[in-house]
């Protein structure tokens, strides 16, 4: 999909599904996402399943968006778009992706609950196993670092979901600053922007 088709308002229901592990920040992603679509006049649902957040456990947020929104859940094989803040997440929550849905994630992995408490093994090559499925993987945690923020790797992922999304980036920017303290929107929106860019010459390089 290049920039000048995600300019484009949604003709159908558009599912985004945002997971990670507790501490990731995608509770505050999902809400500048619904927010981003608020402001573009969409009828938004969204619905969170936050697990054992505070241990480190999955924490999950499924944003849809459109003319008119029925239910804010879905089924697998139904999102659009699933952005995962690592690694892992992305592959546990891939059955979720939509035939043509575009996978985007934060190129880190972070070991789970269940790992921790060794009840679960981290996957093998999860880096490569993801390049094969043609995800979208960008450095955000590095990025957000080289950007001086660095809590933004949830700022950063939505910067590169924008690319991929019908929103404008002004719309997103007016969002990012009445959601986030304002000592940092500046850092923030610079965040934002270098996740979008990142994410813009991955797609129209392909």
């Amino acid at each position: 999909m290049t920039e000048s088709d995600a300019a484009q308002k949604p003709d159908h229901t558009i599912t985004v599904l945002l997971c990670g592990v507790g501490g990731q920040g995608t509770i505050l992603a999902g809400d500048l996402l619904a927010l981003a679509a608020t402001a573009s006049g969409l009828d938004v649902k969204v619905s969170e399943i936050h697990g054992m957040a505070q241990r480190g456990g999955a924490v999950s947020t499924i944003v849809r968006f459109g003319s008119q929104v029925a239910s804010p859940v879905t089924d697998p094989g139904f999102a659009d778009r699933v952005v995962a803040f690592e690694s892992t997440e992305a592959l546990r929550n891939l059955p979720f992706l939509a035939p043509e849905g575009h996978l985007l994630v934060n190129d880190n992995a972070v070991e789970p609950l269940p790992v921790l408490i060794g009840q679960a093994n981290m996957p093998a090559d999860a880096h490569g196993e993801l390049q094969r499925l043609g995800a979208t993987l960008i450095d955000a945690t590095g990025i957000a670092q080289t950007a001086g923020n660095p809590k933004g790797t949830n700022v950063v992922l939505m910067g590169a979901l924008s690319a991929v999304l019908p929103f404008s980036v002004e719309i997103w920017h007016d969002v990012i600053a009445q959601r986030v303290p304002p000592k940092t929107v500046e850092a923030n929106i610079a965040s934002f922007d270098q996740g979008r860019a990142v994410a813009l010459d991955q797609i129209t390089t392909r």
